[in-house]
């Protein structure tokens, strides 16, 4: 059987939209008429309050038109505010599904969940295009190209929005990193900005619609995006056409008449400039119109008309939040966009008649390890962990034992061993200063360097004792044996693992070796020495509270001491080993930027229990890619979950033994190491010409290179321009550890039959055939990539340009038909602002990843 798939085709994967009559009524003469009678019943005072929002996720109401307050809610991976919510799939494993359908069906759930919850704006989706592993908050956004992404994006957007309820795009632009996100300008030439970091969000406007856009954080060539008209005016409400909202990020608004005059119509969560104190007096010196202000409003009203936000009831009756029908699409989501990676000798899927007994060990086991950290991260209902997955399962049928296989940061903590003068504990001294100037006016004794040791310095409530600006914790610590050591610190303004803005510095027989700034967020820095038995290390802890809570942690232990016994002793028994291991909210999130590395301890257990049992299968979380490159080879299989959502166990279960079959394909390229990665000399801040107070910047990385501490005022320079993930790879010597579109599968698939059209005013259609040759049903992906001319302009060997992913059959063919329009084969052209195409040969690729294209052709551009 063959089966003819042209570009409508998504609509035949495309489960039953909900409440189709509720979608937003178009842009009508009757629209905007409605709008300017409601605009001319406002004064000016009036109209100055609808341009800030209030109660932190709301537009205020205005009553005299008949306004109800307009709630708002974080969403990327479902409903965040306003109670629990079904959790879905984070960006990153949305993106791996491939699959523009699924995102609408998705963005539809999302859109019910939030009518329920009356909910008016959901603040996603995320599309900032995926630079480097160590960004924060990848695992909300798309993958690192902009057709995947854009596509993806409007599927989503119009799932939401046919629900009545406004997406949000976000964050606009160039918002690629989370370290010291309100500072750091990302810099960058005018053909990369409009070739890979915005064409996601022109989708977004252009075809999806959306209602809103959020302004982000991040300065832009040194301007901020609220006060950037360059963006919001020249480029989103000019070239776009767009018609609806540009918001702030919270509190991302830094001068009014600025903000005011470049586009910016609304600012959240509250009016700190964009009120009447400041807009006023501005408006009568002449510096901000009121046509201005119209405007503005106008946007906001004209959003509200036409999705009924005036005309019927918040929130949505007669639906139940926690119901099978979400449940449902946030299993699919598990299982599309699980990628499995390695399977060697077919390792996998495992038989359940044959495992009688399954080990499942490591942090990420249980509890569920759903989603990362930050505006994203939802409270669900319930959510199966790894461990209750695979427990279900194979109740009744096998054994599962569990182990955590490492210890928690608390425990390694408080075990660690120290002396101070021959006797056991640490000298805790306290100053009242924050440079540990002068005599320190309190020293005490504590058994460690663990917020459980703090009592002697605590109030009831927790807080610390008055007067208290510095912490330094003095001891000696005494290798047990040779070998490697691992030594971990953290602090912060919470109990939380990873959550806080507290500084620190370590020294280790007077060497710093561990330092971090007081940032937004912070991890656990980890740092491993070799170390020589029986030779005491001096220790200096100084620590440097930035609140009235204090939550430092010094934990040292053996490497070889990590990895506990149990966990050794059913790997031994166990007919298949899944080791779960990645990134959890407190390690990867919003806020901050994350190591390369796996977290502390992980891969010493992964290497340990490969080495027990041949059959151990590494289950990954995380939002981007990992350093593999000392176990990849040393483990059979290997599956990437990301953020799974509240199904990931239940998801997990179904995979690996078999029920269904992997599809995911990976939305950015994985790297061998970070000294590989095509922006490794690019990502950090580099010192900006401020000036004469320009200064150097002081770096100080932690053991991956991973995370920069110091904070400064600084440009990122996207050195790499348009050769960002694969197509740097594409021209370079160097391979990645995986590529872009990669993703492996239980049965196989044939690509043939290339057929390149000819081109016309409208571009040009390609066809191949995919033929499932294999004994089971599967999707594949088939992805088109072109090598434009570069006569004028240097141009990537390849770029994605179209995508279509097929469910079939063993032995089914699908007939795939893409097309390709004239933009797709343009470059943008800075000196005229516009696209223009070159002449020459252009080179076609057709197959299933970045790196393995089977299928190649050319035709001519004239």
């Amino acid at each position: 059987m063959v089966l003819s798939f042209g570009i409508a085709v998504l609509a035949a994967f495309a489960v039953h939209i909900e409440a189709a009559a509720q979608s937003p009524l178009p842009d009508t003469p009757q629209v905007e008429a409605r709008v300017n009678a409601l605009l001319s019943k406002l004064t000016l005072d009036e109209k100055i309050d609808l341009l800030s929002g209030v109660n932190k996720f709301y537009i205020r109401s205005m009553p005299s038109i008949g306004l109800p307050a307009l709630r708002m809610s974080d969403g990327p991976m479902g409903v965040r505010e306003w109670g629990h919510s079904t959790a879905y799939p984070g960006g990153s494993a949305l993106a791996a599904t491939w699959d523009p359908a699924f995102a609408r069906q998705m963005g539809a759930s999302i859109g019910r969940d939030a009518r329920a919850r009356g909910v008016s704006f959901l603040l996603a989706p995320g599309v900032n295009i995926y630079r480097a592993p160590v960004s924060g908050r990848s695992f909300e956004y798309l993958g690192e190209d902009p057709v995947l992404a854009a596509q993806i994006a409007v599927g989503f957007i119009d799932g939401v929005q046919e629900q009545g309820v406004i997406a949000t795009v976000k964050h606009f632009a160039a918002n690629n990193e989370e370290y010291n996100r309100v500072e750091v300008s990302s810099d960058l030439d005018q053909r990369t900005l409009h070739e890979l970091y915005l064409p996601a969000f022109e989708a977004a406007v252009r075809e999806a619609h959306v209602g809103a856009v959020m302004d982000g954080y991040n300065p832009v060539n040194g301007i901020h995006p609220t006060e950037n008209a360059a963006l919001n005016c020249a480029i989103l409400e000019k070239q776009w056409g767009f018609r609806g909202i540009v918001m702030s990020d919270w509190g991302a608004v830094h001068h009014a008449v600025a903000a005011a005059n470049s586009c910016l119509d609304l600012e959240m969560p509250s009016g700190e400039y964009l009120n009447r104190n400041n807009l006023l007096p501005a408006i009568r010196a002449g510096k901000v119109s009121v046509a201005i202000i119209d405007d503005k409003v106008r946007r906001i009203l004209r959003e509200a008309v036409e999705f009924g936000l005036f005309d019927r009831p918040q929130p949505a009756p007669n639906r139940n939040l926690d119901n099978e029908t979400d449940r449902k699409v946030a299993l699919q989501g598990a299982l599309e966009g699980a990628v499995l990676l390695k399977n060697q000798d077919n390792l996998l899927p495992l038989e359940a008649s044959k495992t009688k007994v399954l080990a499942v060990i490591g942090p990420n086991a249980t509890p569920a390890v759903y989603a990362g950290g930050g505006s994203s991260n939802v409270t669900p209902y319930a959510a199966v962990s790894v461990l209750s997955g695979l427990t279900d399962y194979l109740a009744g049928k096998a054994e599962v034992e569990y182990d955590r296989g490492l210890p928690d940061l608390t425990a390694l903590s408080k075990a660690t061993e120290y002396t101070f003068d021959g006797k056991p504990g640490v000298q805790l001294q306290l100053f009242a200063n924050a440079n540990f100037q002068g005599t320190p006016f309190r020293t005490l004794m504590v058994p460690n360097i663990d917020p459980g040791s703090m009592a002697a310095i605590l109030k009831q409530d927790g807080t610390l004792l008055a007067g208290i600006q510095a912490m330094r914790f003095t001891a000696n610590y005494k290798p047990h044996s040779a070998g490697a050591y691992l030594f971990l610190t953290s602090g912060g303004g919470s109990q939380a693992y990873a959550s806080g803005q507290d500084k620190y510095t370590l020294t280790v027989n007077g060497n710093r070796i561990v330092s971090q700034a007081p940032f937004e967020q912070q991890a656990p820095l980890a740092t491993y020495r070799d170390l020589p038995a029986a030779e005491p290390l001096a220790i200096q802890f100084d620590y440097v509270p930035m609140s009235d809570r204090a939550y430092p942690r010094l934990a040292i232990s053996a490497t070889a001491d990590l990895v506990s016994q149990r966990a050794r002793e059913i790997a031994a028994k166990a007919d298949a080993v899944v080791v779960a291991v990645g990134f959890d909210p407190s390690t990867e999130r919003e806020g901050m930027d994350r190591s390369f590395n796996l977290p502390y301890g992980q891969e010493v257990l992964i290497r340990a229990i490969a080495r027990i049992n041949p059959k151990t299968i590494v289950v990954l979380n995380g939002g981007a890619g990992i350093d593999m490159h000392g176990w990849v080879t040393t483990v059979p299989a290997i599956l990437d979950q990301w953020y799974p959502g509240q199904e990931g166990g239940r998801a997990l279960a179904q995979l690996l033994f078999g029920e269904y079959d992997p599809e995911g394909k990976l939305p950015m390229t994985f790297d061998r190491t970070w000294d590989e990665s095509p922006v490794r000399h690019s990502y950090y801040a580099k010192p900006r010409a401020i000036g004469k107070d320009a200064k150097e910047p002081t770096f100080t990385y932690n053991m991956a290179g991973a995370m920069l501490t110091g904070r400064m005022d600084r440009g990122v320079n996207y050195t790499e321009g348009l050769l960002n993930g694969y197509r740097y790879y594409a021209g370079s010597k160097e391979k990645p550890l995986f590529p872009f579109g990669f993703g492996l599968s239980y049965t196989a698939f044939a690509f043939g039959h290339l057929h390149v059209g000819s081109v016309n005013s409208n571009g040009l259609d390609i066809s191949a055939d995919i033929t499932n040759t294999g004994k089971r049903e599967g999707a594949e992906v088939l992805e088109l990539y072109l090598g434009l001319p570069s006569r004028h302009v240097p141009m990537p060997e390849r770029e994605l340009k179209g995508f279509q992913k097929v469910r079939l059959a063993p032995g089914q063919i699908a007939h795939v038909t893409l097309h390709v329009d004239r933009r797709d084969l343009s470059y943008y052209n800075v000196p005229s602002q516009s696209w223009k195409l070159d002449t020459g040969e252009v080179r076609v690729y057709v197959g299933d990843s970045a790196s393995d294209t089977s299928l190649t052709g050319s035709f001519k551009l004239q």
